[in-house]
């Protein structure tokens, strides 16, 4: 199956998760992901507000604040596809941008450089144990990942976890997937 294929099956098996499943589901992920040494250890950690039915990060990234956790979320460019993270230290500090997507205000949080992020928990649709995953198609964290040292996370249902997906030669692979069922270090997958 082609990157569009794979999107389209996979979304329609998030569409039909029950909503009981899906938080039930979510919140076992949330509680993996908080054991997670790189989220423990770490001071910053850069994440994407959940839409539609993508592991729920609302939960998180409260979590994450409680724990006393810098919280960075992504405001992106279209025009030149491009990202940059910002500080939020509250949820009136989005605004809903295209696609009802959520974004940092820029005049109401703080800018942040890639260097300053410990972690970051990589958004997809579609993952392989390898850690290459299918993302919605902008290239965003493609084009962010060039540039960034830390550690590579993504959160998934475990059916989103597939035995391959095509790649690109610019595609950089997460270090850990994490899902309601496993814990995979996809660097043990890479070596194979």
């Amino acid at each position: 199956m082609n990157k569009s294929e794979w999107r389209l099956k996979i979304k329609e098996k998030l569409e039909n998760m029950s909503n009981d499943l899906y938080m039930r589901s979510s919140l076992v992920i949330r509680e993996k992901l908080l054991k997670e040494p790189s989220i423990i250890e770490g001071n910053t950690i850069a994440i994407t507000i959940s839409n539609n039915r993508e592991v729920d990060t609302i939960g998180i990234i409260e979590s994450l604040w409680k724990a006393d956790k810098n919280v960075v979320v992504p405001k992106c460019n279209s025009k030149n596809r491009t990202m940059q993270f910002y500080k939020i230290e509250n949820f009136n500090q989005l605004e809903i941008v295209y696609m009802d997507l959520r974004e940092p205000i820029p005049d109401l949080t703080e800018l942040v450089s890639a260097e300053q992020i410990n972690c970051m928990i990589v958004p997809g649709i579609v993952f392989d144990k390898s850690g290459y995953r299918i993302g919605y198609g902008g290239g965003y964290y493609d084009r962010y990942l060039e540039r960034f040292k830390g550690q590579l996370i993504s959160l998934a249902f475990h059916f989103q976890v597939v035995e391959s997906v095509p790649k690109d030669s610019h595609d950089i692979p997460v270090n850990v997937i994490i899902t309601d069922q496993d814990r995979i270090d996809c660097n043990i997958y890479r070596k194979r």
